[in-house]
């Protein structure tokens, strides 16, 4: 499906990027450049199979692991596990599935212990707990190894469509009394109408996707209908907390490397528990 999908990616994207042209809107360029790149990277490792999958998994959990150590204030032996843990479960996932499991548990017992080996007395249960959250929230990108090829390739673009969908719903409705009412205090932002056209465009997606291989499963649909809104709160929770706007500012029109991913974690994760 991801070669006979190609073409039609490569459309999407051209035809945006005149829209985004004419325009004139700095950030929405920055942020098609980013979608552009973004998308090749990602088809380029999906063809590779099980290797390039984990590859790709294990710089995108490094770098986030980075990220949500900085974010969360962790401890440095905590962020050091934390990248360690993330870099090796889509290795292990890869060449060793049957001990995923238990590198996970492993990874999670020694962040919940980091703290008391080292003595972290006012702090220590704060950071423990931020520890925890941080391997369970990221651990899914595993997923794109675990699932099949194609279901991945289908969720990780209806999870970008649903992205787009909700900005542009927000923007068409977002003034209207019953569509701009927000979603949660987390994310004023994020509102009902951004909901549900995010929900819409994702659907819309994977339908389009089923026309070249059936991938439309209720998984997937659950996935893409719960998981990039749920997922968006999740880090808006964590950056109001922290007191920041964004995670990083070395990815163009998005911030960090969370502020991308942010959508797809928790959707990576329904897709995996219920296939």
């Amino acid at each position: 499906m991801i070669a006979a999908a190609v073409p039609y990616l490569a459309g999407v994207l051209t035809a945006g990027g005149l829209a985004v042209g004419l325009s004139r809107r700095r950030e929405l360029v920055q942020r098609w450049m980013t979608w552009t790149v973004t998308a090749v990277l990602v088809v380029v490792a999906l063809s590779f199979g099980s290797p390039g999958s984990a590859a790709l998994a294990a710089a995108v959990g490094v770098v986030a692991a980075v990220e949500y150590g900085r974010l969360t204030c962790l401890g440095g032996g905590q962020r050091v596990l934390l990248l360690v843990t993330l870099g090796v479960l889509p290795i292990t996932a890869w060449l060793a599935p049957f001990a995923w499991l238990q590198v996970c548990a492993g990874g999670l017992i020694s962040l919940a212990l980091a703290p008391v080996v080292t003595g972290e007395v006012t702090d220590g249960a704060r950071r423990a707990a931020f520890a925890i959250l941080g391997l369970v929230w990221l651990a899914p990108l595993s997923a794109i190894v675990v699932l099949d090829g194609e279901q991945v390739f289908a969720l990780l673009v209806a999870v970008a469509v649903v992205d787009v969908g909700a900005w542009c719903a927000g923007r068409a409705l977002g003034h209207t009394r019953w569509g701009g009412a927000p979603l949660s205090v987390l994310s004023p932002a994020k509102t009902r109408a951004g909901l549900l056209g995010g929900a819409g465009s994702g659907i819309a997606a994977l339908a389009a996707l089923h026309l070249l291989v059936p991938v439309l499963t209720p998984a997937l649909v659950l996935a893409v209908l719960v998981g990039p809104p749920a997922g968006d709160l999740v880090e808006s929770m964590l950056k109001r907390g922290a007191g920041v706007k964004d995670t990083g500012s070395w990815v163009p029109g998005f911030g960090g490397i969370l502020d991308r991913i942010d959508s797809m974690l928790l959707a990576l994760a329904i897709a995996v528990v219920l296939s």
